[in-house]
C-alpha cells in the first residue's frame, strides 16, 4: 500500500534518527540567529519566522511548539538575483531541509507554475527569498548572508 524501502534505506533512516535531535537543535539555533540578523538588516523589508515577536502567529507558535525548523523566509529590498549569485555558503536549490544551507527564489522555482496574479496575492514576489539554514557555523552563515546583502544593493 505504498513505498517499501530497501534494507539499506531503513538502515540509513535508523542511523539518522540517532543524531536527529542534535541536528534539529543546531538548525533551530542557527535559523533563529539568521532570522534576528535579517530582521535588523537595512536591506531586508520583512522576515517571516514564527519565533520572532514580529511574526503574526508568534504567540501561538510559542504556546503550541517546543521548537521550530531551520526554515526562514524574507523579503529583500535589493536585487534578489544578485543576492542569490553572491551567496557562497548557501547553495541555490529547490529541495530544502537538508544538513547544508540552501536558498531559493520561490517565484521562479517552487511556485513558477502558479499564475502570476495568484503568486502576487500570496505574497510570492521576486523579492521573497526562502532559506533552509543548515548546520554550518553560525558565524559563517551570517557572514555569507552579510556579504550577499551588500552585493545586492
Amino acid at each position: 500500500m505504498g513505498i517499501v524501502p530497501s534494507p539499506f534505506d531503513c538502515s540509513m533512516v535508523n542511523r539518522g534518527l540517532k543524531t536527529l535531535e542534535l541536528r534539529m537543535k543546531q538548525h533551530m539555533k542557527n535559523c533563529l540567529a539568521v532570522a534576528k540578523f535579517l530582521e535588523s538588516h537595512p536591506c531586508v523589508e520583512r522576515v517571516l519566522h514564527p519565533y520572532l515577536p514580529s511574526h503574526p502567529q508568534h504567540t501561538l507558535a510559542i504556546k503550541q511548539t517546543t521548537g521550530h525548523s531551520g526554515m526562514v523566509s524574507f523579503y529583500l529590498k535589493g536585487d534578489s538575483r544578485k543576492f542569490l549569485k553572491a551567496l557562497k555558503v548557501f547553495t541555490l536549490a529547490e529541495s530544502l531541509g537538508g544538513y547544508e544551507s540552501l536558498a531559493e527564489l520561490p517565484s521562479v522555482m517552487t511556485h513558477a507554475s502558479v499564475p502570476e496574479d495568484e503568486r502576487i496575492k500570496l505574497g510570492i514576489t521576486d523579492q521573497l527569498i526562502r532559506l533552509s539554514v543548515g548546520l554550518e557555523t553560525e558565524q559563517d552563515i551570517i557572514a555569507d548572508l552579510e556579504q550577499a546583502l551588500a552585493a545586492c544593493q
